[in-house]
């Protein structure tokens, strides 16, 4: 499905607002490693700020090592690598968590969808599963809009 990253802009807003009205996030793009970055974010978030950098270095491929020690860096700010699966057949997560006082930290996951990646920073308070079962529930319901919209062409 390389041909995800063709999709309009607007499909993938929609898929942002979608997931943004189910509560448990506060902040939501869609990214690819390719130009042009960034194919859609929350308007009233920070990820709209992510950089061609910062994507670079959190979707390489080579080195994910150093993201354990060196931590990510996501619309300028810091936050510490949990868990890397991102390429593992299967998984296609990373989790992370915001830098800072553990009661005002934010749990992040980042989901690989075929040639997009979505990026997601839950609510203050949310936990890292449940964003991530919600992120992977999501993911289905946009690989399934994202045919039907192919489809519709």
């Amino acid at each position: 499905m390389q041909y995800m990253r063709d999709i309009n802009k607007e499909v993938w807003q929609d898929c942002i607002t979608l997931f943004l009205q189910t509560g448990i996030c506060c902040d939501a793009a869609i990214v690819t490693n390719s130009p042009p970055w960034l194919l859609a974010s929350y308007p009233e978030g920070n990820l709209f700020q992510l950089t061609q950098e910062e994507i670079q270095i959190l979707l390489a491929r080579e080195g994910r090592e150093k993201l354990f020690l060196q931590g990510v860096t996501l619309a300028g700010t810091k936050c510490l690598l949990i868990r890397d699966n991102l390429y593992t057949e299967g998984n296609n997560t990373m989790d992370l968590r915001t830098k800072g006082q553990s009661w005002s930290s934010q749990a992040v996951t980042i989901l690989q969808m075929e040639s997009v990646y979505f990026v997601v920073i839950g609510q203050k308070g949310t936990e890292g599963g449940p964003l991530n079962l919600k992120a992977f529930e999501m993911a289905g319901y946009i690989k399934e809009a994202v045919h039907q919209h192919v489809a519709r062409l």
